[in-house]
């Protein structure tokens, strides 16, 4: 099988699965201890989960705190919960359901429009009572940058605080600031079931979940420590070959973009990550094509919406018609592709989509 669907998860670096192994020990070891607990087995997974923290800490902004989640999603509800309430939580159209749905059950919502390119406009206004804005880095969809250092400074300037879902930009680019960052460790090789929640120093946030305040009183629950060492190697991992996975990205981008020449991108071509590829086909049936090509693994849209029957509103955002929404399909690629497995499943991916009568444009 060959994996080009980065954006959805990605594969659990080695490294990352050797840090979690020692804190899954069984009876007759001792690596199974509850972080939580005052003796010797306690403060030793304790001493796990914080080495891990400040690995995870190295990829975000200098100062701040970083708080352990049970994945981006849930460091989204406590950054919207818990940061306030009344006035209006601003958010791009083209944002996750993470932070639309909760964005919207909190209360006020404002719906930040975005240009055909994939972009945020940053020319819009905000609410007079915008007391959160809502922009992701990279957009788990279609890939586009945002001008996240632009709607930071705008949110500052309506006295507004900034969260920002870093989930596809968090160990592959620089992470720009914002008053609260969300991550997930499965989007770079880490394992799935943990993420974070960076908050900068002076903000302070109210818990949304009651019980033993573990996390700074902000989030309760016991850690696992064999989820944290996982995360924390994973970004450990991801900070010391940043480079050179952006350079491995950028050579299978360019030999994509010749691969599949003659499909339509969506979104823009220059502000982009280039481990993500949406492109689309007049008159492609995505379903077909999914099905005649098995063993390549690929979304139609985002995984997270898989099996809703509901077109993209990432796409649909941009300006796509339903019918182009639904003839486009999504390729991601990362740190383990290799250049042949790009080029069997463009091969692939081309001959059937030849077989529909849809090469041309």
């Amino acid at each position: 099988m060959i994996y080009l669907d980065y954006q959805a998860t990605t594969p659990l670096a080695p490294e990352a699965r050797d840090a979690m192994l020692q804190w899954l020990d069984g009876p007759g070891g001792s690596g199974f201890g509850n972080p939580h607990s005052p003796h010797r087995m306690g403060r030793q997974a304790a001493a796990a989960v914080e080495l891990a923290r400040d690995r995870v800490a190295a990829l975000f902004p200098a100062g701040g705190k970083v708080i352990f989640t049970s994945g981006a999603t849930e460091a989204i509800n406590l950054a919207i919960r818990g940061s306030g309430s009344g006035g209006s939580v601003s958010y791009s159209a083209i944002e996750h359901a993470a932070v639309i749905d909760t964005a919207e059950d909190a209360g006020k919502a404002h719906v930040l429009n975005v240009a055909k390119n994939g972009q945020c406009n940053t020319k819009q206004d905000l609410p007079a009572d915008t007391r959160l804005v809502c922009l992701m880095q990279v957009n788990n969809e279609i890939g586009t940058i945002q001008p996240t250092v632009e709607w930071h400074r705008k949110a500052k300037e309506s006295n507004a605080l900034y969260l920002c879902d870093a989930v596809q930009a968090y160990g592959k680019m620089e992470v720009t600031g914002a008053d609260m960052i969300a991550v997930s460790a499965h989007k770079l090789h880490g394992p799935k079931g943990i993420g974070a929640l960076w908050v900068r120093s002076g903000l302070d946030i109210d818990e949304v979940q009651t019980g033993g305040g573990q996390e700074n009183g902000l989030r309760s629950g016991t850690l696992s420590p064999a989820l944290c060492a996982g995360f924390g190697a994973a970004a450990q991992e991801a900070k010391e070959r940043m480079e050179r996975d952006a350079e491995h990205v950028d050579k299978l981008w360019n030999r994509a973009i010749q691969l599949f020449d003659g499909w339509q991108l969506n979104g823009s071509a220059d502000a982009r990550y280039h481990g993500n590829l949406n492109i689309r086909r007049k008159g492609l049936d995505v379903n077909r094509l999914m099905s005649e090509c098995r063993d390549v693994m690929f979304s139609a849209g985002s995984a997270c919406a898989s099996g809703s029957g509901r077109t993209s509103h990432v796409l649909d955002a941009i300006g796509l018609s339903k019918k182009q929404a639904k003839s486009s399909i999504r390729l991601g690629w990362g740190r383990y592709t290799t250049m042949e497995e790009l080029e069997k499943a463009a091969e692939q991916i081309n001959a059937a989509a030849q077989a529909q009568g849809v090469l041309e444009r």
